[in-house]
């Protein structure tokens, strides 16, 4: 299933080896004493890959730094789409990891109903970890009382990508504010030459972001709660307007035909807007900064920028969908010590410097903020000023999540009323025997 090599993204399992000249210069200090008491191998699980891994590469290599005598072993999962299959999958097969990188709130609970995951409480008193990351945070990452997982990075779900050179081209002097503005601007670019104004990624799981977004300004995060929690159904006439809403952005010709839509994934998206100069819009995660900066060699806040959702005026404007990502250990970890140091580390001004400088933000008081550009810094102020709600997809059980992604290709392929009440009862039946 895995095999070994040292940072080498299509390799299942990496192992990151420490200088060992580094030992002698630590010993001669207490702190020094104390990082060399941890050592041994560090089992890591990752199904991160991309520019993504190379950054999260550079802070297991400072990691290294500091605990010279830990080496990590990096068990990867490759595949597309929803990773949650493949990491059971590992986790069911018999691999022993000590920790893993989570997005999925209904995941982590899942792992901790199964009794795999270590609370991590008395750690968050003992690495002093509540004087540097809030306390929203460490609620998001417990369940019924217990803590579990350590945000390491966030990012705001509700912001719109956009190349600012086609902006300009379309005779557009800045980022649509609303709804109106917004479905108008599909015209002007398409008149200047535009394939399609809206980059929409239906192949797997990215055209849930639409939706997701649109049921927060038309309901509001309660609404939004609930529905994750199946207390209101999804034929709940709130969830319907939301899709209503969807169809008018379809109807007004943003996106393309129905195939076109279901061609590509997230990245093959991005590739139309920042590569080919086919597509304008491009509604995804904060980890496009970082694609837009290490892959295609775009100067942030210059050649690309942000603009949080335009408004649509019905009392729900203060809202944003927000993602996090977490690292959990686990029960049956070999090198616990190892593991709760490697969690401590994230949270050092060296590893959230190197997030910031790679597109991220850090949730630890640590960063240098001066570090973010201009999408990073339009998002943080964006989530520090919204009523937050958690990605809808992360929050649903798997088996839900799946047919609620298939159902919303049916409607991109069918906007019509009639099948938006369709769509959303094969949801519904769906979501009765998940919970």
């Amino acid at each position: 299933m895995t095999s070994s090599s040292r940072f080498m993204p299509e390799i299942r399992r990496r192992t990151l080896l420490a200088g060992a000249g580094s030992a002698a210069l630590l010993a001669v200090t207490g702190a020094g004493r104390a990082q060399d008491s941890i050592s041994g191998e560090l089992v890591v699980l990752n199904w991160i890959g991309g520019s993504e891994l190379e950054m999260m590469h550079s802070i297991q290599k400072a990691f290294l730094s500091k605990y010279p005598n830990v080496t990590i072993r990096e068990v990867a999962i490759t595949g597309q789409g929803d990773m949650r299959g493949g990491i059971r999958t590992a986790l069911m097969g018999g691999e022993v990891v000590d920790v893993l990188f989570n997005t999925w709130p209904a995941f982590r609970k899942e792992l901790a109903d199964a009794g795999m995951l270590r609370p991590i409480d008395d750690q968050w008193k003992s690495f002093g970890w509540d004087k540097l990351v809030s306390q929203s945070w460490k609620n998001l990452g417990a369940i019924d009382g217990k803590t579990y997982g350590l945000t390491y990075t966030f990012g705001d779900r509700s912001g719109v990508w956009y190349k600012k050179e086609h902006l300009a081209k379309a005779g557009i002097a800045e980022p649509p504010k609303t709804w109106d503005e917004f479905v108008a601007s599909f015209a002007k670019l398409t008149k200047a030459g535009y394939a399609a104004p809206v980059a929409i990624p239906g192949k797997y799981w990215a055209h849930a972001e639409w939706f997701e977004t649109l049921l927060l300004r038309t309901a509001g995060v309660e609404t939004a709660t609930k529905l994750g929690a199946h207390q209101i159904p999804w034929t709940d006439p709130a969830v319907k307007t939301a899709l209503t809403k969807y169809a008018q952005m379809l109807t007004a010709g943003c996106c393309g035909a129905p195939n076109a839509m279901l061609a590509n994934d997230w990245d093959g998206e991005a590739d139309q807007v920042f590569q080919a100069d086919a597509k304008n819009y491009l509604l995804i995660g904060m980890w496009l900064n970082n694609r837009a900066k290490n892959d295609y060699k775009l100067t942030e806040g210059k050649d690309y920028g942000l603009f949080q959702f335009p408004s649509l005026g019905m009392g729900h404007d203060d809202t944003s969908s927000v993602d996090a990502k977490e690292l959990l250990v686990t029960t049956n970890g070999p090198n616990p010590k190892a593991a709760d140091a490697f969690l401590d580390f994230w949270t050092s001004a060296e590893a959230a410097n190197i997030l910031a400088k790679a597109g991220y933000a850090s949730p630890s008081s640590n960063v240098d903020a001066s570090l973010y550009g201009e999408a990073q810094k339009v998002a943080t102020q964006a989530v520090a000023s919204s009523k937050l709600q958690f990605v809808l997809g992360d929050l649903l059980p798997g088996d839900l999540v799946d047919e609620y992604r298939v159902q919303l290709q049916k409607f991109l392929q069918d906007p019509s009323d009639a099948n938006i009440d369709t769509v959303l009862a094969a949801i519904e039946t769906k979501a009765k025997g998940s919970y």
